[in-house]
């Protein structure tokens, strides 16, 4: 062991381990440092499972990124707000759509993702599933074929944010709406199911400023993605749950990501100890 890597012997493979990140918006950076543990730990997971930013930052993931790379692209677009600005302008001079509008997520993930995001779901490096909602279906959607950046643009369609996304014939919206951190849907696929929810703890706060509109639309929207989770673990339950202390940041507080991913350490370490333990147990 080195570095904290648990490694794998080739004649005694470990147990599979399945990864779900949750939807959180700004909050959903934490999850960098998620996929850095695994890095870290030397381990890849057999499968994941994204909602919202979680299927954004799991996608880069299946698509070969490694955590570290991801933190530098993240805070290459939003370490510096003129930054971004100058790159949104510099894709519009090379060619991208003039009509862009901020409510289109698959012309803005276009215009922000990597290119080794622009690919198909069969060419990724693991298998990943993203989550979304039917509007009219009233229910979840689990993409897993096509192209990429449709699918990343459903999952993460907020409706006061973003307009939705058509697949198939189906109109989607966020799937945090039917399932903020997707855990369930790979339970069966792996030895072991691990959950990051970043929807924010519970921790009373000082202060009683009225937030305003749009704040209090995104945060409403995460106080129903927690409460969706919490009633889900009632029933079913992942073997490893963490939930990052990311909950005094708001839900576009974006340009704050340095800020969020020192608020993600703890869980990081937390999430690398419970991993060796739970690999150690059942290898």
């Amino acid at each position: 062991m080195t570095d904290g890597g648990l490694g794998t012997d080739a004649r005694k493979p470990g147990p599979r381990i399945g990864l779900a990140l949750g939807g959180g918006s700004a909050r959903g950076f934490a999850h960098v440092l998620m996929l850095e543990a695994f890095d870290e730990l030397g381990l890849v997971p057999a499968i994941i499972a994204g909602t919202s930013m979680g299927a954004i930052c799991g996608a880069a993931y299946a698509a070969g990124h490694t955590g570290a790379e991801l933190r530098e692209e993240l805070l290459a677009v939003f370490g510096r707000r003129r930054h971004l600005l100058k790159r949104l302008a510099a894709k519009l001079r090379d060619g991208s759509p003039w009509l862009w509008s901020p409510r289109d997520n698959v012309t803005l993930f276009e215009m922000l993702l990597p290119d080794a995001m622009r690919r198909s779901f069969d060419t990724l490096k693991i298998p990943f599933l993203a989550i979304a909602t039917d509007y009219y279906g009233i229910e979840q959607v689990v993409l897993d074929r096509g192209p990429l950046i449709p699918a990343l643009a459903a999952s993460s369609a907020l409706p006061h944010l973003a307009r939705p996304v058509v697949i198939e014939g189906r109109v989607l919206i966020d799937g945090g709406y039917v399932n903020p951190v997707p855990y369930d849907v790979i339970m069966g696929r792996a030895d072991i199911t691990v959950a990051i929810d970043v929807t924010g703890d519970t921790k009373i706060r000082p202060g009683t400023a009225i937030p305003g509109t749009l704040a209090a639309m995104t945060g409403a929207t995460q106080i129903l993605f927690h409460s969706i989770t919490r009633e889900k673990l009632k029933s079913v339950a992942p073997d490893i749950f963490i939930r990052p202390e990311v909950g005094a940041f708001g839900a576009l507080d974006y340009f704050r990501i340095e800020e969020i991913f020192r608020a993600a350490e703890p869980a990081k370490q937390l999430l690398k100890n419970k991993i060796s333990q739970m690999v150690m147990d059942r290898s």
